[in-house]
């Protein structure tokens, strides 16, 4: 099994900058897409940015220019740099991976979740 543990939540102010992590392990022998998705209270999840595991990027409408998503693959991590935070921001971010273990089948993996929130 692969289990995710997210860092980097908190209390930051409008404008400010945080950066999240997400290390992956278990008996991993491929992860292919990694994400970040977020949940506002009282709204559905939505996608903040995705790497490939070719390393292509994208990323959400409201966060583009913003936030950087990026991965090394050597540790299993993936990171996201969010920089102006705004209070729209404010949610909570789960890290995502579509990965395999070792004799197993690709399938979905969902970090616990980390708190974002920004003061107006």
């Amino acid at each position: 099994q692969v289990q995710l543990e997210e860092s980097g939540g908190g209390l930051v102010q409008a404008g400010g900058s945080l950066r999240l992590s997400c290390a992956a392990s278990g008996n991993i022998v491929n992860i292919n897409n990694m994400a970040w998705y977020r949940q506002a209270q009282g709204k559905q999840r939505e996608l903040v940015a995705v790497i490939t595991g070719g390393g292509n990027t994208n990323y959400g409408d409201s966060v583009k220019g913003r936030f950087t998503i990026s991965r090394e693959n050597t540790k299993n991590t993936l990171s996201l740099q969010m920089n102006s935070l705004k209070p729209e921001d404010t949610a909570v971010y789960f890290c995502y991976v579509f990965a395999r273990v070792a004799g197993g089948n690709y399938r979905n993996y969902w970090g616990q979740g980390t708190q974002v929130t920004v003061s107006s």
